[in-house]
């Protein structure tokens, strides 16, 4: 644990509770941001920075700016998107929260979108880096994250590896935990197997897999989204002959 000087009563922040591992106390502060050496905290006259991983319990707000990113990558308005991502992951990326990690997990989506590559691949290794030993399922969101790269690409022989283990492991899951990491990286595997099948001209199994993430792994609502719009799309090509699932 590292102890700093406290920075001015006026500084920004946003309160939490937290209860530390091996310790009965839920402790409250206020969050000043995260560094590579873990979480700034502010308690009383003094600022804290705590590793991630000595949290048993972290609760803090989803900060406005998240939903407002959410909202505008799902409506296309990329530009404002990466405003408010960027906004959360500039101050939070590394916090051990769900909104955290996935707003690190989509500023690698939103630029994919944007057809920056090598922004996209940054940001899901960095994702990797401040997530994977944080919990079960972060490494598959940056495999996914990577196999969407891949599509971009056209590397469609590196998406399907890539997608395939985590597609397999999904349909055997009988415990999804809602909210978890790997929950969201189901969501966003059968999206973007989806959108390679589509590119093989698979429209059945392109299908049948965008309506996985709407019916079956619903807990990426940014997923759940896209994958209606493009089930939407496919069954409106030909209403003589609609495409059917397998």
């Amino acid at each position: 644990m590292l102890v700093s000087q406290a920075i001015g009563q006026g500084a920004a922040g946003a309160p939490v509770a937290f209860k530390l591992r091996g310790s009965p106390n839920v402790q409250q502060g206020v969050v000043i941001g995260a560094t590579p050496a873990g979480v700034q905290i502010r308690i009383g006259a003094q600022t804290i920075t705590l590793g991630a991983s000595m949290f048993d319990t972290f609760q803090m707000a989803t900060p406005p700016e998240y939903a407002q990113g959410v909202q505008a990558y799902t409506t296309g308005d990329l530009a404002k998107a990466l405003g408010a991502i960027r906004s959360v992951t500039d101050r939070y990326k590394g916090l051990p929260t769900p909104w955290a990690q996935a707003a690190t997990s989509l500023l690698g989506d939103i630029y994919v979108a944007s057809g920056d590559l090598p922004k996209a691949e940054a940001a899901y290794a960095e994702f990797k880096k401040l997530y994977a030993a944080a919990a079960a399922g972060a490494v598959s969101t940056s495999e996914v994250g990577l196999a969407r790269i891949a599509v971009a690409k056209k590397d469609l022989a590196t998406a399907k590896a890539k997608l395939e283990p985590i597609t397999t492991e999904a349909l055997k899951d009988k415990s999804i935990v809602a909210d978890s990491n790997k929950a969201l990286a189901y969501s966003q595997a059968f999206l973007v197997s989806g959108q390679l099948k589509e590119e093989e001209g698979n429209l059945s199994g392109a299908l049948e897999d965008y309506l996985r993430t709407v019916t079956i792994f619903y807990h990426d609502p940014t997923a759940v989204t896209a994958a209606q719009q493009k089930a939407d799309a496919i069954r409106s090509r030909d209403k003589d002959h609609p495409v059917t699932v397998p």
